[in-house]
């Protein structure tokens, strides 16, 4: 077949057509979720950060030396301040002016070892620098956060490393932002001071609930000894809650919480953020089924009579050989009480 004759073009080979690439769009919308996941896991602790109220509450002058581990002087507040009058009413807070506070408790993270979580009772009798001897909350009415900081330190002979405070409000406002804390009555709890009536058995305590439980006293024939226990229980149930895979797997729940948790904290203002973050590691290992202990200061007297009412003594002896296991990191031989 010569050159100048036509060629058939059904026998001219040609290139296999490809097919085009499928686009896999299911793959791509994963992948984005993913990316603002960790996008929020950074961002919002960051914008919550900037929320948090920072405060100069560090005493100078004479301090106990510094220890191994890290010691957190954790405070609730009795303050109203703030608090609208619709709030307050929610709250059942009533109108006392002033600032007391309503639990004191020293979270103590060693460098191995569980962590403990120590309360000191409110009415514990105490010497106050400047103010004589009085129950330990008088502290932080007389003279605030440094004063009670310097108090403890005193009685303790323990450096407080760092503060943290919560108020009424911001108690209230965390519980509901994870959703309510589940708590197991033993018995029925009916406390008109604490506005609370509460059935046996376990339930969901809201807010205004969980408040009451851990502010109630008068019905507990442990008086405050009754209370600081459950408020041990509570907040390591809302540390094991909120540090929990149900908070970070909730975008909402963990926007709610960590932006309820910024305004209702106030933290010292030599803390960062790496060390707020081991406060709450601190916090989720004393909770239910974590590896921390909790106890209460050993007491000899519930009923010391003062000029200042009726006060709780130290058992002098073994508050010392507490204290000094703390100071030493020495906290696995504690027991939980």
């Amino acid at each position: 077949m010569s050159h100048s004759e036509s060629i058939d073009p059904r026998y001219v080979s040609r290139p296999p057509v490809r097919p085009k690439k499928r686009r896999n769009w299911f793959a791509r919308i994963i992948g984005l979720i993913v990316l603002l996941f960790v996008l929020s896991l950074i961002c919002i602790p960051l914008l919550a950060w900037g929320k948090i109220n920072k405060v100069d509450v560090m005493p100078s002058g004479e301090r106990p030396a510094d220890t191994s581990g890290t010691t957190y002087l954790l405070v609730g507040s009795d303050g109203r301040e703030g608090l609208s009058r619709a709030e307050r009413a929610k709250l059942h807070t009533g109108n006392a002016a002033g600032q007391r506070t309503d639990s004191i408790m020293l979270l103590h993270v060693p460098e191995s070892g569980p962590t403990a979580l120590v309360s000191l009772p409110r009415d514990s009798y105490v010497p106050i620098p400047g103010h004589g001897k009085n129950k330990i909350n008088a502290a932080f009415a007389f003279g605030g956060p440094k004063l009670l900081i310097q108090t403890v330190e005193g009685v303790t002979g323990l450096r407080v490393d760092h503060y943290v405070e919560i108020g009424f409000g911001g108690f209230a406002s965390i519980v509901d932002a994870v959703g309510g804390i589940n708590m197991c009555l033993p018995k029925a709890i009916k406390d008109d001071k604490a506005h609370i009536d509460l059935p046996a058995g376990c339930q969901d305590l809201n807010g205004p609930n969980a408040l009451g439980y851990v502010r109630a006293r008068h019905f507990d024939p442990l008086g405050d000894l009754g209370r600081v226990q459950r408020q041990r229980e509570m907040i390591g149930a809302i540390a094991g809650k909120a540090v929990g895979p149900g908070t970070f797997l909730n975008p909402f729940r963990f926007y709610k919480l960590s932006t309820a948790g910024a305004e209702a904290l106030t933290i010292d203002s030599d803390m960062g953020p790496l060390t707020l973050l081991k406060f709450a590691r601190g916090m989720k290992a004393v909770s239910a089924g974590g590896s921390g202990v909790t106890l209460t200061v050993p007491v000899s007297d519930t009923n010391l009579s003062t000029p200042n009412g009726s006060a709780v003594k130290w058992d002098n002896k073994k508050a010392t050989a507490l204290f000094n296991a703390l100071k030493e990191d020495k906290t696995t031989g504690l027991k939980s009480t």
